[in-house]
């Protein structure tokens, strides 16, 4: 509906993250891992935070809206590298998540994973 929209976030140099479903809920998760990103750059300890980290913020995100009954109606798919190894996972807005080779959302989840 809105094509000049951009539903992609790049967390740092190795992790990125994308989301389908509703945009508002899309904004204010993204400023609080953009404010999760500043708090570990101001700790200044050598550590970046990893694709994995952001996969398991965004797990316990959306599982905890749930249970308020109030949850973000976004799919999230992160996508990184950490150690030289890839890391590709998926979140729904229940809070079930994986990890796979290849993840999709939406229709393309139906034609691709076949």
């Amino acid at each position: 509906r809105f094509r000049s929209v951009s539903r992609l976030m790049k967390v740092n140099d190795s992790t990125v993250i994308g989301a389908t479903g509703d945009y508002a809920d899309f904004q204010n998760v993204k400023d609080d891992i953009e404010n999760m990103i500043i708090q570990d750059k101001a700790e200044d300890d050598g550590h970046d935070v990893s694709p994995k980290a952001i996969f398991s913020y965004l797990t316990r995100v959306m599982y905890y809206q749930r249970t308020e009954l109030d949850p973000y109606w976004n799919v999230w798919v992160v996508g990184g590298y950490k150690d030289e190894k890839p890391f590709l996972g998926y979140v729904n807005m229940i809070g079930v998540a994986y990890e796979s080779p290849a993840v999709a959302t939406g229709y393309g989840s139906y034609i691709a994973l076949v």
